[in-house]
């Protein structure tokens, strides 16, 4: 054992002695070593019980023979950190926190790893840690959050709140509504419970082949997460005993059957970031003409919010994402011979998955659309491409052409549409918020999600080098690359300017000669950097392009 190395042997007198100190028993130390890394916190509701999950874990692990040892790293709330400079921390902690389960594992020597995350980039950076440490793994997500209710008693999400505020200072809803929608859209813990980022990522894993199936789709506070957490917890052991690792399992066919759930399911943008970044841990290029190819190959099955009403709750009912992932083997779009955590293959692993509920999960024969959720565009604004959720873009914006409204920062826009100077037709451009340029990329949740609640996400296309919640809908555009601040094109936009978006194309341009583009190039000052100090300041010089997943140098 691995763990062998800390603790058998007459040298490693001092490090058991340090181990009793903790309490732990000789016959404990003669057990494998099993780290449960997980990212309980009282700042994120996706995590304010991972406690108790990473607690049954503990006892799974526990039970079938071995010797848990929780351990911490750090989580950051999108929806908190959205509007302001927290959300520059977002995306870069991504990083941190796959270094903190590199720094803890090898350390302190541990055999396997139970990974517990839920929320954003919680998972991807497990996931990337995992990839890098290359010991037996699992992961067992905190599950997401019940969908609450909107005025009318239906189901909704927080997604709905950041447009009420639009509506709001749109006049179309008073404080004392949006007050009701702010008591009643979360009602409890788990991951926010649309197809967002969270949830994405979490859907995205069983997928990989990295947790077994409910992983994304059991809700938090039912006891069967809690069942689900502690029969991961002794599946871990006879994953070590059979010596199955994560380059076992995360291979190129992996993450292709990753891309078509992502497909199929409608997940978020941002795992167009996150899945080249884990695939770069594991030696694998995950390339954006992949990602589109296989887009253009795999019909969208699923309508979950925000592109529609459903929420992960009734997928979990309607089969989850095994079922999703057999009808697709079905037809052939799955590579039923990649390895999975169950110790068997994909292709075994979900034979006996059905759909059960055909109104949220659609058929191959008969799907929202021929076409996956996400496509990937091109053009002189982005010739290294840019991302749109094409899943939750209504028909009449598909194909858009538009004066630009040019904005350096989130904040300044936000301000112009709360001021309402964005009008119908408008294509809001926000530069600058790039991966070095913001640092950090932030989402853009505030401004599409306002334009929503003012009723013009059907009438505006908004561009950005930064990029979008999971909870956006709309012609949102976002990942251009190069960014801004790497004197992409997107920086030689002046207010006006004619851009013309084409979805079904895969095309996006500004509508300007070369002559003045290269005209506006050679005036082009370098803009100064946003953050200066502190680590931030590090990531900026170091992290690469959106294209590229925005991964370290």
């Amino acid at each position: 054992m691995i763990s062998d190395s800390v603790k058998k042997g007459v040298d490693r007198a001092p490090h058991r002695s340090l181990f009793k100190a903790m309490g732990y028993t000789d016959n404990e130390l003669a057990r494998p070593l099993v780290a449960v890394v997980h990212a309980a916190n009282e700042i994120i509701p996706g995590h304010i019980h991972l406690d108790k999950i990473a607690k049954a874990v503990a006892d799974g692990i526990r039970s079938a023979g071995g010797t848990p040892v929780l351990l911490p790293t750090i989580g950051v709330c999108d929806g908190i950190a959205m509007g302001h400079i927290g959300m520059k921390y977002s995306l870069a902690s991504r990083e941190l926190i796959a270094d903190s389960v590199e720094t803890m594992i090898m350390g302190h020597a541990f055999d396997a790893v139970a990974y517990v995350p839920n929320c954003d980039k919680i998972v991807p950076g497990m996931l990337m840690g995992a990839a890098r440490l290359n010991r037996p793994s699992i992961f067992v997500s905190g599950g997401p959050m019940l969908p609450g209710k909107d005025l009318k008693g239906k189901d909704n999400s927080l997604s709905q709140v950041f447009e009420a505020v639009g509506s709001v200072h749109a006049g179309t809803m008073d404080e004392a509504d949006l007050n009701k929608l702010e008591n009643s859209a979360c009602p409890g813990c788990g991951s926010c419970s649309g197809m967002f980022t969270a949830n994405s990522m979490n859907c995205l894993t069983e997928a990989l082949g990295m947790a077994r199936d409910g992983n994304g789709t059991i809700p938090a506070v039912m006891a069967a997460r809690i069942r689900f957490a502690k029969e991961s917890g002794e599946h871990l052991m006879k994953i070590l005993e059979a010596d199955l690792k994560p380059s076992d399992i995360m291979t190129e066919k992996a993450f292709e059957n990753g891309l078509r759930i992502d497909m199929a399911l409608g997940c978020s943008t941002n795992s167009v970031l996150h899945l080249p970044a884990i695939a770069n841990e594991c030696g694998i290029k995950l390339s954006l003409e992949l990602v589109d190819k296989i887009s253009k190959s795999t019909p969208n099955l699923c309508k979950l919010s925000p592109a529609g009403d459903h929420h992960i709750l009734d997928l979990y009912y309607a089969g989850g994402v095994y079922a999703v992932l057999n009808e697709l083997a079905k037809n052939g779009l799955i590579n039923k011979d990649a390895m999975t955590v169950n110790i068997k293959t994909m292709g075994e692993a979900i034979a006996n998955s059905q759909i059960t509920d055909s109104s949220v999960i659609k058929s191959v024969a008969a799907p929202y659309s021929k076409e996956g959720g996400i496509a990937i565009l091109r053009g002189n604004i982005a010739p290294n491409g840019c991302v749109v959720k094409q899943s939750a873009v209504d028909p009449q914006m598909m194909i858009h052409s538009g004066p630009a409204r040019v904005f350096e920062s989130e904040e300044e826009t936000i301000e112009a549409i709360y001021d309402g100077k964005i009008v119908s037709g408008d294509v809001v451009v926000i530069r600058y918020e790039g991966p070095s340029g913001g640092p950090g990329m932030r989402e853009m949740l505030s401004p599409t999600s306002s334009l929503a609640g003012m009723g013009l996400d059907k009438e505006v296309a908004l561009i950005t080098d930064g990029r979008f919640s999971g909870a956006t809908r709309g012609a949102a555009i976002g990942h251009v690359s190069p960014e801004a601040a790497a004197g992409g094109l997107i920086a030689l936009i002046e207010e006006g300017d004619i851009i013309e978006i084409d979805i079904a194309a895969r095309k996006i341009n500004l509508a300007v000669d070369d002559e003045t583009i290269q005209n506006r190039k050679s005036k082009l000052q370098q803009k100064e950097p946003n953050i200066t100090k502190g680590w931030l300041a590090r990531y900026a010089r170091m992290v690469t392009s959106a294209d590229q997943g925005a991964v370290l140098k």
